[in-house]
């Protein structure tokens, strides 16, 4: 499947803003069910500097700088991308023995998905994480078993509602309030993973959407997605990451879908923002998001419609601000 996807944000500061350094994450990834056919990226005012420099998990970020007097920001994204399914793999391996396997041992070989077992500032590890993972993890069940089982629960459990979570709503709330939007399910399946030693990741990008029956699709609303990759150890080298999606159930080898497109990921959230800076001036701001996935060449099928972002933020009196944009 080929996929374009433009992503557009708009910033209005009042009052101006003097100079400001920006982090973009909006550049899809390279996988085994993944490839990136062209790439722009553009920003008025024109910025002093802009490069982009890989990350430590092998993202490919965009730093910009503006160094004049501003009011406005519009940063644009343009993407295509050739996607294909990959199916679900198989894997006996225990969970037990997953955990097991990640244990610090003197002299022993390092594997370095051990760091996504660890708690993140968006994934905090807690009992009640491990409460509600304990019905999923069976004594002996394969890692792919539990992962799916708990995938399938937080699907069914939780009520997806926009804006009912904010950008730093705690994972520990929105389970308690068993509501929210696709970064909440995906920060929550990650911390009850980590929370009984699993390494997983959070993943950062879009899904292809379809509007409402009898009406036309418009421009700019769609919005980002997350959702959650899981190791499991004893797939091939390279091959060793399945992606489950809470939100919509689904799930698949290097994606839940070839109608996916993954562009970052990480520990959480706060790693692969799509956007985020910090700004001398600019007390208050004004945010606009819009997003479109479409199918290059086909329909524009998807099995959930999201819609597009529009917020007002206060940010205070302090000089710098950081910013970012949520996932629904």
């Amino acid at each position: 499947m080929r996929l374009q996807v433009i992503h557009e944000t708009r910033y209005h500061y009042q009052p101006v803003v003097e100079t400001a350094q920006h982090l973009a994450y909006l550049r899809p990834r390279n996988h085994a069910a993944q490839s990136l056919l062209s790439h722009t990226f553009s920003v008025y005012p024109q910025p002093a500097q802009l490069r982009d420099v890989p990350d430590v998990y092998g993202n490919m970020r965009c730093f910009f700088s503006l160094q004049a007097p501003h009011t406005d920001l519009s940063v644009v994204a343009r993407s295509q991308v050739s996607t294909q399914a990959h199916g679900t793999p198989t894997s006996t391996l225990p969970w037990e023995q997953a955990q097991e396997r990640l244990r610090y041992r003197a002299h022993g070989t390092f594997d370095a998905a051990t760091e996504f077992a660890f708690a993140s500032p968006f994934v905090p590890h807690h009992a009640d994480f491990a409460a509600y993972a304990r019905p999923s993890f069976g004594a002996g069940h394969p890692v792919l078993e539990v992962a799916l089982h708990l995938m399938q629960r937080i699907h069914a459990d939780f009520v997806y509602e926009s804006q009912s979570t904010q950008i730093n709503t705690p994972a520990l709330q929105a389970l308690a309030q068993r509501k929210g939007v696709c970064q909440d399910f995906a920060h929550i399946m990650l911390a009850c993973l980590r929370t009984m030693g699993l390494p997983a990741r959070y993943v950062s990008g879009y899904l292809l959407t379809a509007p409402a029956p009898g009406t036309t699709k418009l421009v700019g609303s769609d919005a980002s997605h997350a959702w959650v990759s899981v190791y499991v150890a004893d797939l091939p080298e390279g091959a060793r990451w399945c992606d489950f999606d809470p939100t919509n159930n689904r799930w698949g080898w290097h994606a839940p879908g070839e109608d996916y497109v993954t562009v970052a990921v990480g520990r959480d959230f706060g790693d692969v923002s799509p956007l985020r800076g910090v700004i001398h001036g600019g007390a208050r701001h004004t945010l606009q998001v819009g997003v479109t996935v479409e199918a290059v060449g086909g329909d524009n099928t998807g099995p959930q419609m999201h819609s597009a972002q529009s917020q007002t933020q206060n940010q205070g009196s302090t000089p710098s601000q950081g910013q970012s944009q949520s996932s629904n």
